[in-house]
């Protein structure tokens, strides 16, 4: 292991609010908002373009879902992440905390939206390979035994999140695993330093208009339109 790795490893078992201002995890993420947003300017965040047409994902994601979940829900998340950035340099200027647990509670809800939604467009591929190849590939067998028991286990927690959330794949750098997770809203139940490689927004808005009630069935579909070589771009920066 190198020292620059062993150096990486050892910041992220001091907390995931450090790991998320890291300009290795800014890369690994695939962060599109300003190449000096490590500053942390307040106000600094910005909708990042989407990789294809709105109706590229027809038919598993049709238009009208796409663009409102973009432009209203995705975008939502960078203003009221900015809001919040520019009301704690207020709060730092003027030396008033008052409501710190307010805006500590907004920074974590809306950084976690626009943070696991910057990596969800690009996750998804109109020509998705249907299963990834090369060392994730081989990596999965590992973990999870096969590829087809690491498909079942990330549909099922996907399908049972409780309430509004995301179902998440993630590399493990302390104990240097993978693993499948879930998160309620955007920022509950998370593992501290897990980097995602790959997540399914099961918040209603991301499938309603389209599936009704019937998540199994938006989450089954998702794996027809996985770009297996985005995913496996973030598994090589994790382990490089």
């Amino acid at each position: 292991m190198n020292k620059e790795r062993r150096t990486f490893i050892k910041q992220l078992g001091l907390g995931g609010s450090a790991l998320l201002m890291g300009s290795r995890v800014t890369e690994i993420l695939g962060n599109s908002d300003s190449k000096e947003t490590h500053k942390v300017l307040p106000a600094s965040h910005t909708l990042p373009p989407l990789p294809y047409a709105y109706n590229a994902l027809e038919p598993v994601i049709d238009e009208q879902t796409m663009h409102l979940h973009y432009h209203k829900h995705h975008a939502g998340y960078v203003k009221g992440l900015n809001a919040t950035e520019q009301k704690l340099a207020e709060a730092m200027k003027a030396q008033d905390f008052s409501i710190i647990k307010s805006m500590e509670r907004d920074l974590a809800f809306y950084g976690s939206g626009h943070i696991l939604h910057s990596v969800f467009w690009n996750n998804l591929s109109p020509k998705s390979k249907g299963k990834p190849e090369g060392s994730l590939l081989q990596a999965l067998e590992s973990e999870f035994g096969s590829f087809n028991n690491f498909k079942s286990q990330m549909i099922a927690a996907t399908t049972s999140v409780e309430g509004s959330g995301w179902g998440i794949f993630a590399f493990q750098p302390i104990w240097q695993k993978l693993v499948i997770l879930q998160a309620e809203k955007h920022q509950n139940l998370t593992q501290w330093g897990a980097i995602p490689l790959l997540v399914i927004d099961v918040w209603e808005h991301a499938y309603y208009l389209q599936y009704q009630n019937r998540r199994a069935d938006f989450v089954q579909r998702i794996f027809d339109i996985i770009n297996w070589d985005d995913v496996s771009e973030r598994y090589k920066k994790v382990v490089s």
